[in-house]
């Protein structure tokens, strides 16, 4: 027989244990709900954030990229997100922009990651480097051959998630106030040129020199520089450098198909709904293909008007000048991939993409308009 101690013992133990259960689940259902309750406030609130930009306030081409990426996803959210737009220099500097997405003080950034090489030497790389990918080759290796990836993971450290935003296409080299025929004319020349770009001049005698776009074309009339790359006819002529120099180069070996990015804080990222990203992710890929589109329909345009009715000198490079740019940059890039294993690991990817389509271009693109061009 159990004696009445010990059933009563018992039968305490029982209450006891009945009640934690009961205020476990207590617990865990007004979780539940708090949870739930969390999840569907983030699904309908009205997201309003701020994207900072290194161009000038609705430029064309550049400046108006995430303008269009901002007037999407407003539009696909039903409103929902609303995010507001703001020229270099109206809230952050033009090279403010990765830090200030970094530090969460703006949400949203947009600009070219060789702005950053400072901070992230292989981020070039996502924008462009010298006799590296073209505009479609750079969307390809970016966002089906590993580049995307390898992006991202560079970018985590600074608390940023990047995005593909646009592209240029294959650049002019600048404007000039003297002729460059030969390397001697290269020696001691003052030009704004960023990135490796920047690098080869260097090493080929001149000085670059980097400086926002909205200060170029008082820098080139004043002679603060002797030369200026920018982007192309498009965007040149807008700027109006045909006033302030006379003649225009040819290929623009130092970016031959520049990316541009949206910065996205990683935190703000986060804290949006899946629906919300989709649509980011959506919008921004819509409007990097977009911008390649304006600017490959609107260059040869501008192109003729800077020659036939300003009367623009356009000139291609000598052969001996851009082997040896070529030679350079070969040079850096490897130098700079085995210094640091970053960039190494970035500059082997990109390489053997590269090296891959160039291969299937010989005897597909290439040949093609060979053949249609005579």
């Amino acid at each position: 027989m159990v004696s009445y101690g010990l059933r009563k013992f018992r039968e305490t133990m029982m209450k006891k244990i009945l009640t934690f259960v009961l205020l476990i689940g207590l617990i865990s259902g007004c979780s539940g709900e708090q949870e739930s309750s969390n999840s569907a406030d983030a699904e309908y609130k009205t997201y309003k954030w701020r994207l900072v930009t290194s161009w000038p306030k609705n430029y064309p081409g550049l400046g108006m990229a995430p303008e269009k990426i901002a007037n999407l996803v407003e539009e696909m959210s039903n409103g929902q997100m609303q995010i507001t737009v703001y020229g270099a220099g109206e809230q952050v500097p033009a090279f403010g922009v990765f830090d200030a997405v970094s530090s969460g003080s703006h949400q949203m950034g947009h600009s070219g990651g060789y702005f950053w090489k400072g901070k992230v030497p292989a981020a070039q790389f996502f924008t462009s480097v010298p006799f590296g990918l073209t505009a479609d080759e750079i969307n390809a290796w970016v966002n089906r051959g590993g580049g995307l990836e390898l992006w991202r993971e560079i970018y985590e450290p600074f608390n940023i998630y990047p995005i593909p935003a646009g592209n240029t296409g294959t650049q002019m080299f600048g404007w000039f106030n003297k002729e460059i025929n030969s390397l001697e004319d290269v020696k001691g020349l003052k030009m704004r040129i960023p990135g490796i770009g920047g690098e080869v001049l260097k090493e080929a005698g001149g000085i670059p020199v980097t400086l926002p776009g909205g200060e170029l074309f008082t820098a080139l009339q004043t002679g603060v520089i002797d030369a200026t790359e920018w982007v192309g006819p498009y965007n040149d002529l807008t700027f109006g450098f045909h006033q302030a120099a006379k003649y225009y180069y040819y290929p623009g070996w130092h970016e031959p198909g520049p990316m541009l990015e949206l910065l996205i804080n990683m935190d703000a990222w986060n804290s949006l709904p899946k629906h919300l990203q989709v649509i980011i992710e959506t919008a921004t890929k819509a409007v990097n293909q977009d911008t390649l589109d304006e600017y490959l329909a609107r260059n040869n345009q501008a192109l003729t008007e800077l020659v036939e009715v300003h009367g623009v000198e356009l000139r291609k490079l000598p052969d001996d000048v851009i082997e040896e740019f070529r030679a350079i940059s070969n040079e850096i890039l490897s130098d700079l991939a085995e210094e640091d294993e970053v960039i190494g690991k970035v500059y082997d990817s990109y390489i053997e993409f590269k090296n891959n389509v160039t291969e299937y271009h010989k005897i597909s693109e290439d040949s093609f308009i060979e053949a249609r061009n005579k």
